[in-house]
């Protein structure tokens, strides 16, 4: 699996954990199948994990919004991307351009300029 399409899928998962009840591990196994890439749980669980101080990192880069006013698309594409700038080792404009490409695919132009203006004020590594 591509990382574009590891990203996606990441995408979808996380969407999924947001508006159900089910657990991370069935919310991978209804986006994914047997073999799992890597890259796709390790951004998934990652997020998941590390959920309450991506949050609060996002709340810090957001002006006059709030993360719980956030489209829920916008808010899961930023809880992801924010995730590879924090604990990944992915370049920061990778990231940024894969944010936007998602906003595209999944919302819309808009979100995606929201969405890299937020994300630009995280500092390069």
């Amino acid at each position: 699996m591509k990382r574009r399409e590891a990203r996606e899928k990441a995408i979808q998962t996380l969407f999924q954990l947001e508006n159900t009840d089910l657990s991370l591990d069935e919310a991978i196994a209804y986006i994914t199948e047997k073999p799992m890439d890597r890259f796709y749980e390790q951004i998934v669980r990652g997020t998941v994990e590390r959920k309450e101080e991506i949050d609060e990192t996002l709340v810090g880069k957001l002006e006059n919004w709030s993360l719980d006013r956030l489209p829920k698309i916008e808010r899961t594409v930023l809880r992801l991307a924010a995730y590879e700038l924090l604990y990944q080792e992915t370049p920061h404009k990778v990231i940024l351009n894969e944010a936007i490409e998602l906003c595209k695919t999944f919302s819309d132009e808009k979100a995606g300029r929201f969405v890299n203006g937020v994300l630009s004020k995280f500092e390069e590594k």
